[in-house]
């Protein structure tokens, strides 16, 4: 199919987007890296009046790290190759690195970028899950002046976001890796690169043999990124060894049971996807400690 006729904008500051989105309300569309969008429009899921071309903005772009060294901060159009090839993230967030070449694929990194995917909030795309794992702080822009939201409040429901009307995001901060701390993350997927089944970014300290401040964000398994907390409490304090594992890889079935039991879908089960959970569990936190 084709894309529905709209017109296109493309502005220069970030006011003038503003000024577009008050005008055009639910009319509009932001177009970043589009690997998103342009599928939408072709299969004429989304029909804007408008759509607003926001990579003119270079104030949308880079990755820096904050003077004192404490955050990393990544620019809402820095594209996934961009992150994948950057020093910065690899030193100060490596959990990206490990995560971005489960992206999609090589074309699709090149386009798509770390904003887009913020904002889309699709519950089975790595970067939401990273910046639950993370700590990550989104940063929104409107009219209003910036809000920081951080990601456990961002994500809300499928495809749905704390942003207000009128806000674009702008960029997100990572607190920067701290000596102890040790990340994992893996996926599984019918091909690579396709959408995961289920996928888990890992992030814990290692004091002493003994893991701390564990965090545990599940993508594929809800309607948005899931924390397992109640499993995150029985590992903390404990050792990464097998019976540890065992053990945890049990409360996780259970936790992921009931209410908070995965969304199956066309092709799994929601118990293939707690199985899965707990296997992706278990190689993860052996994968982190080794």
């Amino acid at each position: 199919m084709k894309a529905p006729a709209f017109e296109y904008i493309k502005p220069r500051t970030i006011d003038h987007v503003f000024a577009l989105l008050a005008e055009y309300g639910d009319e509009a569309r932001l177009l970043a890296g589009g690997q998103t969008l342009m599928a939408t429009l072709n299969m004429r899921l989304s029909e804007p009046a408008v759509v607003i071309d926001i990579t003119g903005i270079d104030a949308l772009r880079g990755i820096a790290l904050s003077a004192d060294g404490s955050m990393l901060r990544i620019g809402a159009l820095v594209t996934h190759s961009e992150i994948e090839a950057s020093a910065l993230v690899a030193a100060h967030t490596p959990l990206l690195t490990m995560a971005v070449p489960h992206v999609a694929h090589r074309a699709i990194r090149n386009l798509g970028t770390w904003g887009g995917s913020i904002a889309y909030a699709d519950p089975a795309a790595e970067w939401p899950a990273c910046a639950l794992a993370l700590d990550a702080v989104v940063l929104v822009r409107g009219k209003g002046g910036e809000r920081r939201i951080a990601a456990a409040d961002f994500f809300l429901d499928l495809y749905t976001t704390a942003l207000a009307e009128g806000e674009i995001v702008t960029a997100c901060e990572i607190p920067a890796r701290q000596s102890n701390q040790r990340f994992a993350f893996d996926e599984l997927a019918r091909r690579h690169g396709d959408y995961a089944i289920v996928g888990l970014a890992v992030a814990a300290r290692l004091i002493e043999g003994r893991l701390a401040d564990t965090r545990l964000a599940y993508l594929g398994i809800g309607t948005t990124p899931v924390r397992a907390r109640k499993t995150e409490q029985f590992l903390d304090g404990q050792a990464p060894q097998v019976t540890v594992l065992l053990k945890a890889a049990q409360i996780l079935a259970t936790e992921f049971s009931g209410e908070a039991a995965p969304l199956g879908d066309l092709t799994n089960s929601a118990a293939t996807k707690r199985h899965l959970a707990t296997v992706l569990l278990q190689r993860t936190l052996a994968n982190l400690a080794a």
